[in-house]
């Protein structure tokens, strides 16, 4: 069987709307974003990786540094949709979507994610996401975390910013996942999911991965350890610098 083509792709706007160029703020002795390229790197799970972005100071940031960056020619709404223009020539069979704010980005987690596409000789499998056990109450009741309800069989049920299941059998004790936006798809699956017009579930709750559902297309979900810390307030880059030291 021929060998997959696996290549890591880390969308990077440096306008954010939170916490403005926060991805070209020091973290130690690098930015946000040269720690999640070079650790998304040493996984060396992939083929090649890329940072692609609509700005010069970090398309100069990492190409300084000996890195692979390549600059959007379009503006996107999204990540997926500026990876999907940057893959649209390229030979490759899977790509994995790393946000630019996860500087502590492990090899266990994506080496999970790659493998649920390893035996799938069928193609069933066209994207697949990672998630984590949630217990702390706080957090299942925050908007800010997308929650993810699954099957049997991991695959993604539905994504909401409520609670999922909500527990109206107070003697249940059902288990919550947060979503957690590191994404594999199939080349064919991405491209899909641009040319698809935004689906009334994604409009409302603001969570583009229901694009998929709607269209009736399974997300494979796997458990994993949290990656570390998102940052996406300043708050966040000062709890990233304490566990970094």
């Amino acid at each position: 069987m021929q060998q997959m083509k696996k290549i890591a792709m880390i969308p990077a706007r440096y306008a954010a709307t939170r916490f403005p160029a926060k991805l070209m703020q020091q973290l130690g002795d690098k930015t946000v974003i040269l720690h999640t390229y070079d650790n998304t790197v040493s996984t060396g799970l992939f083929d090649a990786v890329f940072v692609v972005t609509d700005s010069d100071i970090i398309f100069q940031e990492i190409r300084s540094h000996g890195g692979n960056a390549l600059m959007s020619k379009k503006n996107h709404e999204s990540g997926s949709d500026r990876i999907a223009e940057a893959i649209t020539d390229m030979a490759v069979d899977i790509i994995v979507n790393v946000q630019g704010d996860e500087p502590f980005v492990k090899r266990e987690p994506l080496e999970k994610l790659l493998a649920v596409f390893e035996g799938d000789t069928e193609e069933k499998i066209q994207v697949a996401s990672l998630m984590q056990v949630m217990k702390e109450q706080r957090f299942i009741e925050d908007p800010n975390y997308v929650k993810v309800a699954v099957d049997k069989n991991n695959l993604a049920l539905f994504f909401s910013r409520s609670v999922i299941p909500f527990p109206r059998n107070q003697e249940s004790r059902p288990v919550y996942y947060e979503h957690i936006g590191v994404y594999a798809y199939r080349k064919n699956a991405l491209l899909n999911f641009t040319n698809w017009e935004m689906t009334p579930l994604e409009t409302a709750e603001k969570i583009e991965c229901l694009r998929y559902l709607e269209n009736g297309i399974p997300i494979k979900m796997v458990v994993t350890e949290y990656m570390g810390i998102e940052i996406d307030t300043p708050e966040d880059l000062v709890r990233a610098a304490q566990l970094l030291s």
